[in-house]
């Protein structure tokens, strides 16, 4: 009788603590919103259960309770935002902006980091440095080529020696060890543009093994050498032969002389596809891109043995010839000189937000010998106008196309950056979907979510379904938008309500909780 009473009262325990379980077991509860899953579908009235730091439930929870309620009523509720390509890890170091106010302001909860082959090669060192004040959003990271490079080979323009490619394999090896995503390169910069295909594929095969992806900065973005097509045309060569997922960063058709090729690299693309490689692009939602004055208009053979090379043939006549030749092409190329404007130059900060014609014209110089002035005296940042809207429209419509912004964290009033740096997420919403209608929103968050999350092979995020990591942006869509401009860019985004890294508050009511729920990303 004692063991029957025993069973009943344990039976009526179990009972018990399952009800008070199902009502009370949630440590956040996101009730009344409009949610995407960020597969592509559009939005359905659902509620958000999570636990930890992961999603246990989605539907009707309204008779569920939590530690902490959400009430997102005529709001609407996404994954995360994964930034596929950007330049944040310098600011994610230091105190200051381990937080990353403006990234949490549009719904940013995640970012890749290391591309265009920058970055540290030790990424043990880097990932100490990132942690070393907390970190508001999660980082990936990549493998720099152009840094491996650098460490083996300097600057040579030549191909590695076996040897020196074995010591290049082994330090991607060590990084895809370490838990790095794949690889990234630069190959219009020095130096991976000494690097012909073949050791890119050569690296890429070590990558290949971890199922890693490779991401580049193609060769040429214009017609300054091979062409956007043949660039785009190398990457899907890379991607086939090594076995690997290919990227292109930033897809573009720079300048006046390449607009209209969109309608090409869709083709090559789409028809690498069809063969069963793996290619896709990232996009920034802007006309201007960013990029050094001397990658913009000094001649690559110029440039050969870095600045102080270049500086000592600018002081020679019989370089000088041929250098001011190739500036005068390179401008052409870009639209002219009152399509580049100075972004940031520490020698003179009131040229700063001016474009080259503007300034020549105020000194009585002309827009060359201008550029040589100031690349004697200093090596400025500039932003290009140089893109087609209807390129642009035309790649971002493509299901193959990320999000991304290809920004840097500055601080609020820290020099003259791209809008891009404060506003890319935001700006596809108003500007492509609400205003223009070039996409629908859940193809937006589509390429801002699921869509770089199964790219990178990231586990459990992109997403809202049991199971997933809770990394969640919550925005009000009347209100959401970029605020930032290419003369007056330090404004945060608006209508970002909530964000949630790791099922924690990140941003609540539009603002910055000041905890730190990032990680660094580890490829498993």
């Amino acid at each position: 009788m004692l063991r029957l009473i025993l069973v009943c009262l344990f039976l009526i325990f179990k009972i018990a603590s399952s009800i008070y379980a199902e009502a009370n077991d949630y440590d956040l509860l996101i009730l009344n919103g409009r949610v995407f899953d960020g597969m592509g579908s559009p939005w359905i009235r659902a509620d958000i259960g999570i636990k930890g730091e992961r999603i246990d439930s989605v539907g009707n929870l309204k008779n569920a309770s939590a530690q902490k309620v959400i009430n997102a009523g005529g709001l609407y509720v996404s994954p995360g935002f994964i930034d596929a390509h950007t330049h944040a890890a310098n600011g994610l170091q230091s105190r200051e902006l381990s937080l990353a106010k403006p990234l949490l302001e549009q719904g940013i909860t995640s970012v890749v980091i290391n591309h265009d082959g920058g970055g540290p090669a030790d990424l043990a060192g880097q990932e100490k440095r990132l942690l070393e004040h907390g970190l508001g959003v999660n980082t990936i990271q990549m493998v720099p080529h152009g840094s491996i490079r650098s460490q083996i080979m300097g600057s040579s323009d030549r191909s590695p020696s076996a040897s020196e490619l074995d010591q290049m394999k082994a330090l991607v090896r060590k990084g895809m060890d370490y838990g790095a995503f794949g690889l990234s390169t630069g190959l219009f910069y020095v130096p991976g543009n000494f690097s012909d295909t073949s050791e890119i594929i050569e690296l890429a095969k070590v990558v290949a093994k971890y199922d890693g992806i490779h991401v580049s900065h193609i060769r040429d973005e214009a017609d300054y050498s091979i062409g956007v097509v043949a660039a785009v045309d190398e990457i899907i060569a890379i991607s086939e032969a090594a076995g690997l997922p290919g990227v292109i960063s930033h897809i573009k058709n720079l300048g006046p002389r390449v607009w209209g090729l969109s309608t090409v690299l869709i083709q090559r693309i789409n028809a690498a596809r069809e063969r069963g490689i793996e290619v896709y692009a990232d996009q920034y939602p802007y006309s201007a891109s960013v990029t050094s004055l001397s990658a913009a208009l000094i001649p690559p053979a110029a440039r050969k043995g870095g600045i102080n090379a270049l500086r000592t043939r600018l002081h020679d006549e019989s370089s000088l010839k041929w250098i001011r030749d190739g500036i005068t092409e390179n401008l052409d190329r870009r639209g002219g000189a009152d399509r580049i404007m100075i972004q940031g130059y520490v020698q003179d900060r009131s040229l700063e937000g001016k474009t080259l014609q503007m300034v020549s014209d105020s000194l009585g110089t002309n827009p060359i010998d201008l550029t040589i002035e100031i690349m004697i005296a200093g090596s400025p940042s500039i932003i290009s106008f140089n893109m087609h809207n209807d390129d642009i429209n035309l790649l971002m419509q493509q299901s193959w196309t990320m999000t991304s912004s290809d920004g840097v964290l500055v601080g609020i009033g820290a020099g003259v950056p791209h809008p891009r740096s404060f506003g890319p997420f935001p700006r596809k919403i108003r500007k492509y979907v609400l205003e223009d209608e070039v996409i629908n929103l859940e193809t937006a968050i589509r390429s801002m979510t699921s869509l770089p999350a199964s790219v990178f092979r990231l586990q459990d995020r992109g997403v809202i379904r049991p199971g997933a990591i809770a990394d969640i942006a919550i925005f009000d869509l009347a209100e959401i938008k970029d605020v930032a401009t290419y003369t007056d860019p330090h404004h945060l985004s608006e209508g970002m309500v909530h964000v949630l890294v790791r099922g924690k508050a990140a941003l609540s009511n539009g603002e910055p909780t000041g905890e730190l729920h990032g990680r660094v990303l580890k490829k498993r």
